[in-house]
């Protein structure tokens, strides 16, 4: 189904406004960019350091935004993609690690309640203790060997039958937010003669090396570097048979329906936008301060060279925000596009972000690129956006396939 694209009338654009992406009806605005601020005081150091920024998720519970999209039958907030995209786009412009973490979160619970898939006490589980306890969850699948599983081939993880249960062995890497996961849900395939594959889940007992889990701090990439993507080793790790689940033979896995990959191209779209909006706001507020003596006291604001650049970049941002408003709304109003449309979306939005930041950083010059900024660590982040699955060499060789079947984009 074609998206419609709401009128630019219906909602303030553009500018250096903190204008929400959305009208969200539960993630109230005002605290949305509370957060995002409190958060950007020390993005800064945790880029540095690499650390994990555990205050930030301590803040997102205490406000109740960790359970925001779980059932209110849990105590959750009933939120759908509108409210978890002004959520994850918000707190991107303050602190992106933190909204990538989030955005896992958000997609695995959005999914848990579609289907009978997942045992229905450990879906109770995971949605109460999102609002009671700040748990938080992610199904970690990339290994060593097999790179990101959307290209094809089965888990090397394995999960061998015992009584009672299961017994998990196998490494995972890039495990976003393993630091403070509360539910580690492991995709890997049974040992038997014809495997299966499926996830277990694992919730994070006393002390994961107890469990038999060891956790690798090996995440040393340029951008997002907060967000404690280690690598996690799973030791011959007990876990019970109501704890499994879409256990079935690889050739019987469905594709993502329409509103899973809805889910996921919004949200993980939302973060890029809100660094590529974060990329701007610090671009306005530089183009307004400088004042060269060449110019004899007037800012940089004044010419109208860098107003036209400035403008291109507006242009990109103002694309992003009404895609994402459109494909949310479609969401959340039970028509979800075909999965193309949205990995399409997810395709545009992130390469407009990455071209603002990019342009942002053409403007400046030598100040841009300055660590004393914060222009150059938005660079860094907003490049991380070209590897989540699947990447952009997917989405448009399978939208050329379809263009030249005769399938209607």
């Amino acid at each position: 189904m074609p998206l419609d694209t709401p009128s630019l009338a219906a909602a303030p654009f553009g500018g250096s406004d903190d204008a929400p992406l959305t009208d969200p009806s539960l993630a109230d605005p005002s605290l949305i960019t509370a957060l995002a601020a409190a958060f950007a005081r020390r993005a800064a150091e945790h880029d540095a350091a690499a650390s994990f920024p555990f205050e930030n998720i301590d803040r997102l519970h205490v406000a109740g935004l960790l359970a925001l999209v779980a059932p209110p039958s849990a105590g959750g907030g009933g939120g759908g993609l509108t409210d978890a995209l002004a959520v994850v786009n918000g707190i991107a412009r303050g602190e992106p690690s933190t909204a990538l973490v989030l955005v896992l979160h958000y997609v695995i619970h959005s999914q848990l309640h579609r289907g009978p898939a997942w045992p229905e006490a450990l879906r109770e589980r995971i949605a109460r203790s999102a609002a009671t306890d700040g748990g938080l969850i992610n199904i970690l699948r990339v290994e060593p060997e097999l790179g990101t599983p959307h290209r094809g081939g089965l888990p090397a993880s394995v999960a061998r039958k015992v009584p009672g249960g299961w017994r998990i062995s196998g490494t995972k890497i890039y495990s976003t937010g393993i630091p403070a996961l509360s539910w580690l849900g492991v995709w890997a395939r049974t040992d038997e003669a014809e495997p299966r594959v499926g996830i277990w889940v694992v919730p994070r007992g006393s002390g994961l090396a107890a469990q038999g889990i060891e956790v690798r701090e090996t995440w040393n990439h340029i951008g997002m570097r907060a967000s404690g993507s280690h690598e996690v080793v799973f030791k011959d790790v007990f876990v019970p048979d109501d704890h499994a689940g879409e256990l079935r033979p690889p050739a019987d896995c469905p594709a993502p329906d329409p509103a899973a990959t809805a889910w996921m191209a919004t949200l993980f779209s939302g973060v890029y936008d809100g660094i590529a909006r974060s990329a701007r706001d610090w671009l306005v507020s530089f183009l307004h301060a400088r004042k060269p003596t060449a110019l004899g006291g007037a800012s940089l604001a004044t010419v109208p060279r860098l107003q036209e650049a400035l403008g291109g970049i507006e242009a990109l941002l103002l694309t992003n925000r009404v895609l994402l408003r459109s494909l949310s709304a479609a969401v959340d109003g039970g028509t979800p596009p075909a999965s193309s449309d949205s990995l399409l979306i997810k395709h545009t939005v992130t390469s407009n972000a990455i071209d603002a930041v990019a342009r942002a950083l053409e403007i400046t010059g030598n100040p841009g690129l300055s660590r004393d900024n914060p222009l150059e660590r938005h660079h860094r982040d907003v490049l991380c956006a070209r590897v989540h699955t699947p990447q952009s060499d997917m989405i448009l060789s399978g939208a050329g396939r379809a263009a030249l079947a005769g399938g209607r984009l």
